[in-house]
């Protein structure tokens, strides 16, 4: 089972908001044994609501299961070399600093590689470690405007739409993951760590693939047209009595069951519309056809009746829809984590095998500091060492504590 996969490994995590934070959340629902290292006053994604729970955001717990909170100053030398001991023991560093900061506090990789060289080092930017852009600042919307990924969303004539679900963030997440595994596997062979350059331009580029790769074939520019495929049609949402069903009938022998389900045979054979090609350059004609039917009756009314001509169709869900799904039910996707001051929390869990991995005992994600003294004491610290530091305010340390993770 992967929950246990990474069973035995050490990862200290200096990232906040999303990227970072997703690619350091997988591997603890791997097992990995997580420090979320942040300063005294907590990372920047415990303000980022509204969504709250408590006094923190949503965001932050739906991004830092399973971890344990550590608080340092790393602008103190006490800080910092409190973060050099976690790492001399640890095995990964994800790091989500503009590049050149690790450096700056004695944390880079050229730093602590000489002295630790199994060690793998993530760094994830926003565009890379090196280039004319490496020391530009850059979030999801930005990274979302820059690489075309906003000019893509939207209707036509409308304003640039972003994908409201911090999209880049996350795939960017997955793809430190993949690295970093792949890391892992090279360093059973050699022995070695070595630095990933991940950063989210390069994420918002690969989510693209389709639709870059068109651009270089043709060197036509997209238009942005909501709901709908650019290559095939009929493959959008359409309007319905009371909401929106979407279909996705553009294979020759759905589109012709389609128009024979909605009572007008005569449209599939129109030459206007008699392949997906012609559809797609004759859109408007077609979905103005298609809707006057589609309006006549509701989107549950559809539904079966699409569904059993084997139209590949869904009503275009909220998340009220998305939480009562009985296949998110089945795929056991929606995880529940116990807070110790606000109770169960549910959050999308580790989507793979994941009926099984989210049904084990999860961690909430840590107060600011929550474990610093537990990490500090495996890291070699006595109370006398820690109380130093603290009055040093080089670290910080919670009075809450919870459960501990099975």
């Amino acid at each position: 089972m992967l929950r246990h996969a990474l069973d035995g490994l050490t990862v200290v995590d200096f990232t906040q908001i999303g990227a970072g934070p997703t690619c350091t959340m997988l591997m603890a629902d791997m097992g990995a044994r997580v420090l979320k290292v942040e300063s005294p006053g907590g990372e920047l994604g415990r303000s980022l609501g509204p969504g709250w729970v408590g006094d923190d955001a949503a965001l932050f717990h739906g991004f830092n299961r399973n971890k344990l909170g550590v608080a340092l100053d790393l602008k103190t030398a006490g800080g910092a070399a409190v973060a050099r001991r976690l790492i001399a023991g640890a095995d990964i560093v994800v790091e989500s600093m503009r590049p050149g900061v690790m450096a700056r506090l004695g944390l880079g990789f050229e730093q602590l590689s000489g002295i630790h060289p199994a060690l793998i080092y993530c760094s994830i930017s926003a565009y890379g470690q090196t280039g004319p852009y490496a020391d530009r600042a850059g979030v999801d919307g930005i990274v979302q405007a820059d690489s075309g990924l906003m000019g893509l969303i939207g209707l036509e004539g409308a304003e640039p739409c972003k994908v409201q679900a911090p999209i880049v963030d996350v795939m960017t997440g997955y793809v430190a993951v993949m690295a970093v595994l792949a890391k892992l596997a090279q360093r059973a062979r050699d022995g070695q760590g070595g630095q990933l350059d991940v950063n989210l331009l390069n994420a918002a580029l690969a989510l693209q693939q389709s639709s870059i790769t068109s651009f270089f074939a043709d060197g036509e520019l997209p238009v942005r047209m909501g709901s709908a495929a650019p290559y095939s049609a009929p493959n959008q949402a359409f309007e319905t009595r009371d909401g929106w069903v979407m279909i996705a009938a553009y294979m020759p022998e759905r589109w012709t069951r389609l128009c024979e389900l909605l009572g007008i045979p005569r449209i599939a054979t129109d030459p206007r519309f008699a392949t997906s090609p012609l559809r797609v350059a004759n859109r408007h004609a077609m979905v103005a056809v298609l809707t006057e039917v589609l309006k006549t009756r509701t989107t549950e009314e559809w539904l079966p009746l699409l569904r059993a001509g084997d139209i590949l169709c869904s009503r275009v869900a909220t998340y009220e829809d998305v939480a009562q799904h009985p296949q998110v039910a089945s795929n056991g996707m929606l995880a529940e984590v116990e807070h110790p001051e606000h109770g169960t929390i549910r959050m999308p869990g580790f989507p793979v095998d994941s009926a099984e991995a989210n049904a084990c005992a999860h961690r909430a994600a840590p107060s600011c500091g929550q474990d610093t003294r537990q990490v500090l004491r495996e890291s070699g610290y006595d109370d006398a060492e820690i109380d130093g530091l603290l009055c040093a305010r080089a670290v910080h340390c919670a009075d809450s504590a919870h459960a501990v993770l099975s």
